[in-house]
């Protein structure tokens, strides 16, 4: 039981954060629409020649966001129940599948 609540806790901890840096990123890359009327502009570039692109932007504030919570946890002054040790446990592990996944995006 402990161990489904640890979970539980952790995947929402993790869909949280995910959903809060998609919607940031999505924010970020939405163009408003001139108003009727005005002069056309030309569309914006995304990137100049030369400039690096960030790949997976989303993951790696995942990343941050999750080492956040982790010092959130291990500053808390209670145990969440029962359930900070394998919290800190899970996250570590999150984390190094996220790490993981962006080191297989390299080969």
């Amino acid at each position: 039981m402990k161990k489904n609540i640890a979970l539980w806790v952790t995947s929402t901890a993790l869909i949280g954060a995910l959903s809060l840096t998609l919607t940031t990123v999505r924010a970020q890359n939405t163009t408003p629409k001139p108003a009727p009327g005005a002069p056309a502009t030309e569309a914006p570039k995304p990137h100049q020649a030369g400039e690096a692109r960030e790949k997976h932007p989303a993951i790696r504030k995942a990343i941050i966001a999750l080492f956040d919570a982790k010092g959130d946890l291990e500053r808390a002054d209670h145990d969440f129940g029962g359930h900070r040790k394998q919290a800190i446990e899970d996250i570590d592990k999150a984390v190094a599948q996220l790490k993981l996944a962006l080191q297989y995006e390299k080969k």
